[in-house]
């Protein structure tokens, strides 16, 4: 999908995302995303072909801050691999908290447009977890986990699952469990070195 430094696509992005994001794609129009934005329909359709291509457009932006946002709770995390994977749903569960919070927004568009599997905003969704998913496995592997690309596919389940479950209940306390999950999985996971001098004693 091409991009643009455009300040008027910008515009329109940034308009969309807040208001897709809010209210879903198919309760927000093309002329409330315009008005929003403070231009003209024919302006927004001058740079997108149409709703579908603003919806692709609206995914396709958040799909590396979010990748980014992610590694950057990762990094920022104390202690070891464990905890730096249940960092990402404890920060998951603060924004969860947040009145404006409405879940994953790729889910959410997938739920929308679960009759069209070939719509390209399905595809960019896709896209967006099979990154997360290879992230996860490549961390995994550095770690010298052997199961790696199963663990990865725990991982992902276990988020979009509570991402779920805590958008249905309004209760953040389930990403917090499901985070208590990943970091037992993870943990199990690690290969198991040389007994450390502890306890092999003097």
């Amino acid at each position: 999908m091409p991009r643009s430094s455009d300040p008027t696509r910008s515009r329109i992005l940034a308009a969309a995302n807040k208001l897709f994001y809010a209210d879903g794609i198919r309760a927000v129009s093309v002329d409330a995303v315009a008005e929003k934005a403070g231009i003209t329909k024919k302006t927004l359709y001058y740079h997108f072909r149409s709703k579908d291509d603003l919806v692709a457009a609206y995914l396709d932006a958040r799909d590396q801050p979010n990748l980014e946002l992610f590694k950057r709770w990762f990094d920022e995390a104390k202690g070891g691999l464990p905890d730096k994977i249940a960092a990402i749903f404890s920060q998951l569960a603060v924004s969860a908290r947040h009145p404006k919070w409405r879940g994953c927004g790729f889910l959410r568009t997938t739920a929308e447009l679960a009759n069209l599997p070939g719509h390209p905003a399905i595809k960019i969704g896709a896209a967006h977890k099979k990154k997360f998913e290879a992230w996860l496995r490549q961390t995994f592997e550095q770690q010298g986990i052997a199961g790696a690309s199963e663990l990865a596919r725990q991982m992902l389940l276990l988020l979009d699952g509570a991402f779920a479950v805590v958008l249905l209940h309004r209760d953040a306390s389930y990403m917090a469990t499901a985070g208590d999950a990943a970091r037992a999985l993870v943990a199990a996971a690690l290969p198991r070195k040389t007994l450390s001098r502890r306890s092999r004693g003097p």
